[in-house]
């Protein structure tokens, strides 16, 4: 029995990943520089993707905690909740926080960083360093 591609994910023949769908809608919020609707989102990426496939990745990111959404009508209006360093943050948390021993995990990821990047660890975590919220 063959399974059905689904349509609309197919950009000039090639197939995207589901997390390439993920990166473009969410690179579109951001440049939005205010919530959208679904409506919005996908006139906004030139009508590449079926409404109901936008409404499915908003949804997607909302529920791993990326977006918010707030009543807007009868729809949603979607917004990042954070810009890129802190979803990599939040990222790195949530790798964190699921690891038993969180020494071992960073003290390897210490190990693993450039001589630049340890100097600038060591003054991030330094009282004096300015916090970027």
């Amino acid at each position: 029995m063959a399974v059905a591609t689904p349509p609309a994910v197919v950009r000039q023949g090639r197939r995207r990943a589901s997390g390439a769908l993920e990166g473009e809608v969410l690179a579109t919020l951001r440049r939005a520089g205010g919530p959208l609707t679904p409506r919005e989102v996908q006139a906004a990426l030139a009508g590449e993707l079926t409404y109901s496939t936008v409404v499915t990745i908003l949804s997607r990111l909302h529920g791993k905690e990326v977006l918010t959404r707030t009543p807007r009508g009868r729809a949603y209006a979607y917004a990042p909740l954070t810009d890129e360093a802190g979803l990599a943050a939040r990222r790195m948390h949530k790798v964190l926080d699921g690891r038993p021993d969180r020494e071992v995990v960073l003290t390897r990821f210490a190990d693993g960083l450039t001589t630049e990047d340890q100097e600038l660890l060591r003054l991030v975590l330094s009282e004096g360093a300015p916090r970027v919220r």
